[in-house]
């Protein structure tokens, strides 16, 4: 299956090479299993695991400690992203390397860019659980 960006249907009829333009302030966010954390998902490779999305913390909310298969990079557009390293301002960019271990919150709430590649390896009080969405 090729990169695409769920939920568009006009991009199904378009050729493999076309460009795929995406009105992401139409885009509804979509809930994740993790309480006042939100996502749209850009584009999506199952093939390799590539997600980009956009992720909206509510103020208060986190993202429960995980470890990263590979390279994950963060831009953050409004408020602040924290973790135990530091936290990223409206205009920061923060990476980290594949290994990195890792939870994330926002006391105030904000908005991010994420680029990753997935399955994020969670480490959870119920155990170990593979993968970073509702699947």
């Amino acid at each position: 299956m090729a990169p695409n960006t769920p939920n568009i249907a006009a991009h199904e009829a378009l050729d493999p090479l076309s460009s795929r333009f995406v009105s992401v302030q139409d885009m509804p966010w979509t809930e994740t299993q993790y309480p006042g954390l939100s996502m749209k998902t850009l584009v999506m490779d199952p093939e390799t695991g590539l997600v980009t999305g956009l992720f909206k913390f509510e103020p208060g909310a986190k993202i429960p400690f995980h470890e990263h298969v590979a390279i994950e990079q963060t831009y953050v557009i409004e408020g602040s992203l924290t973790d135990h390293e530091g936290t990223a301002k409206a205009g920061d960019f923060v990476w980290r390397p594949a290994g990195n271990q890792h939870e994330a919150w926002s006391e105030d709430g904000c908005v991010v860019l994420s680029i990753f590649l997935k399955p994020n390896k969670f480490f959870l009080d119920e155990g170990e659980k593979i993968g970073w969405d509702k699947d």
